[in-house]
């Protein structure tokens, strides 16, 4: 197997065996849950609290920059827009020729079932074309998309994005559990 079908293999076994059957299912109210109080989301612009409130449409992410330390949790919806903009979206339209994705130009789904058929659509596109990548295509530096990283090669980003994909999709598995088991019985 090639070395980029190998960075593919990693997250696609991931996303195939945990992370992608952990998410059927996921309901709005899942979706939206607030664990504890503060909780940054997706919500509708009116009722964004965060100071930063991003979007195109109905429904708006909330964040900070810099972010607080400590950062507010985040729900699954926070969590899943994250996936689809700023890991994936952004990603795949600017390295692989998707369409251009922002967090301040998208419009984000205002349901879980629409979020996850943006997060399989966009798992799609960015595993299959990593998995096409030539040597010399993951050695080439990642460019000017990538900021302060654009000197780095492919190779590293891919790896970022699977770290990436496999942190949060585990973080949205606890929170379904959490949701799913409610409080502690003492």
């Amino acid at each position: 197997m090639s070395t980029a079908g190998e960075l593919a293999e990693q997250l696609s076994w991931h996303w195939e065996n945990q992370a992608r059957p952990r998410l059927e299912g996921l309901t709005d109210a899942e979706y939206f849950w607030e664990p504890v109080p503060g909780c940054w989301s997706l919500r509708p612009r009116e009722e964004a609290t965060a100071p930063i409130a991003a979007g195109a449409g109905r429904f708006v992410l909330e964040f900070a920059i810099p972010a607080p330390d400590p950062a507010p949790v985040t729900t699954i919806a926070w969590r899943l827009s994250h996936l689809i903009v700023g890991v994936l979206g952004e990603r795949v339209g600017s390295h692989f020729g998707g369409e251009p994705i922002t967090y301040r130009s998208f419009d984000y789904p205002e349901t879980a079932v629409a979020a996850l058929a943006c997060l399989d659509g966009l798992y799609g596109q960015w595993n299959r074309a990593v998995s096409g990548l030539s040597a010399e295509e993951l050695a080439r530096p990642v460019g000017l998309a990538e900021g302060p990283f654009a000197e780095y090669p492919m190779s590293a980003l891919v790896l970022h994005i699977n770290r990436e994909m496999i942190h949060h999709l585990a973080e949205v598995a606890l929170l379904r559990d959490l949701y799913r088991d409610g409080p502690a019985k003492m």
